[in-house]
């Protein structure tokens, strides 16, 4: 029996050419995301009855789509969050999952460092008003003897460490479980939490989505930071509470945030953030490089391959 492979990823004929070459030289049947968009539940529905496999984007798998999937061996995450997929559920229906671990985190680490330089130089804003016939003046702040604190400190934390190495900086970073030889390694001083929002000028985000982190940036937080300073978040809305920043941002707690996630995605024009100069923001984008995509392309599709073929994919998380 022939496979059939649904990607929910988007841009996939475009920016994985190689992964799919890969699938369908071994007799797979590719289906790409028609939409441009995550898939609604109502969508997969439609769709999963006959698939064998799923190249996921941030899509939610759970059991109500497993249900409705009998055919469903494998799911591979493009990318490394799996908060959108019951791995539970899934192992109780028999489908491995597994992410991209480790494959994303130079683009993304890339992306939390131009979001800081964005909010220290005002860059959105004086290139909208340049374009629009102002000759604006700005202050900015320079990165260089800034002190930046990582909340949690994995693989992108610790790119992000590396890369700002030549800024001269001061970093600090947080972690429940702290990897003491790397930091020493990559200059950086484990810290409590709380001591990375009271000393960080910049504090940027880097922990899982887990039940016991949603909200973990809330009022009482936000409160501790220290006046002035800048928040980043390219890790998941869901650790953020958004109506607490947006009163860091207005009350005047923050010189400036900006965000590649959110707690509702894709995020409404309605979000009252995007009101604000003093807020920057992206699609979901931090881990879109070419290079990126083409390897986690690749991965996933080994992955897949790897489960059809009665194999433990790498990085099986379930």
């Amino acid at each position: 029996m022939s496979k059939n492979v649904l990607v929910t990823a988007t841009g996939y004929s475009i920016y994985c050419q190689k992964a799919k070459q890969l699938l369908e030289q071994n007799g797979v049947n590719v289906i790409e995301n028609p939409h441009g968009r995550p898939f609604t539940q109502e969508e997969l529905l439609q769709v999963v009855g006959d698939i064998d496999g799923v190249v996921a984007g941030v899509d939610t798998w759970d059991e109500t789509i497993f249900q409705k999937a009998p055919r469903l061996k494998v799911i591979a995450r493009f990318g490394v969050g799996v908060d959108n997929i019951d791995l539970q559920s899934a192992a109780a229906h028999g489908i491995a999952v597994s992410n991209a671990r480790g494959m994303n985190s130079g683009s993304v680490a890339e992306m939390a460092i131009a979001l800081m330089l964005s909010c220290l130089r005002n860059v959105p804003n004086l290139n909208r008003s340049t374009r629009e016939g102002a000759w604006e003046r700005f202050m900015g702040r320079d990165l260089t003897g800034m002190c930046v604190g990582l909340l949690g400190f994995g693989d992108i934390a610790r790119k992000v460490a590396k890369k700002l190495s030549g800024f001269d900086v001061k970093l600090i970073a947080y972690d429940l479980y702290p990897n003491m030889e790397l930091a020493k390694e990559l200059n950086t001083e484990m810290v409590s939490m709380d001591e990375v929002l009271a000393k960080a000028d910049i504090v940027s985000m880097h922990l899982p989505s887990l039940p016991e982190t949603q909200h973990i940036m809330n009022a009482e937080t936000f409160a501790k930071m220290k006046p002035g300073s800048v928040f980043i978040n390219t890790a998941r809305g869901a650790l953020v509470d958004e109506s607490a920043l947006f009163n860091a941002l207005t009350g005047g707690r923050l010189l400036a945030a900006a965000s590649d996630v959110y707690e509702s995605e894709p995020a409404g024009t309605e979000n009252p953030l995007f009101e604000l100069d003093t807020f920057i923001a992206t699609p979901h984008t931090a881990a879109e490089t070419y290079a990126t995509c083409e390897n986690v392309g690749l991965m996933t599709a080994q992955a897949l391959l790897d489960v059809f073929n009665g194999k433990n994919p790498e990085n099986r998380l379930n």
